[in-house]
């Protein structure tokens, strides 16, 4: 996708759709997702990682949140070569039910396929502290 012509909004409410199947699953990829040379950027609380390409995006996806659960979509903002994605999961683990706020940076190419993959995240938090987090603040909006 060039700089100069923005992504159809249609082409991005599949790639959002896809996406969201992608993060419910816990890593499996609907066909046409990613590119298969997708460059992805993941940030954390306190560590970063990149990977070269589809294959290994996907597999660091099952290793490090391999349980599905539930997307609540909260923004998508369309940019010049794609979008970005505000949203919570929640899923169970080990008897918990888990939580993470996390915005992506979703770059497509002219197929819609993500070829650029941005994440930032808050960090998996527990039952202890979310119960923590809603005894301490009060949020504006859920």
């Amino acid at each position: 996708m060039t700089t100069s012509t923005m992504p159809h909004p249609a082409t991005i409410q599949a790639s959002v759709d896809k996406f969201v199947e992608f993060l419910e699953s816990g890593g499996v990829a609907p066909d046409g997702l990613f590119t298969p040379t997708v460059f992805g950027d993941l940030t954390f609380p306190q560590w970063r990682i990149q990977t070269c390409d589809a294959e290994e995006l996907i597999a660091g996806r099952r290793r490090l949140h391999p349980q599905p659960g539930r997307v609540r979509v909260e923004r998508v903002t369309a940019t010049q070569t794609g979008y970005v994605i505000k949203l919570e999961e929640r899923w169970q683990d080990g008897g918990q039910q888990w939580y993470c706020r996390e915005c992506f940076v979703l770059d497509l190419d002219e197929n819609g396929a993500v070829f650029d993959f941005t994440l930032y995240c808050t960090g998996d938090w527990d039952q202890d502290r979310q119960r923590e987090h809603a005894n301490a603040v009060t949020l504006l909006r859920p």
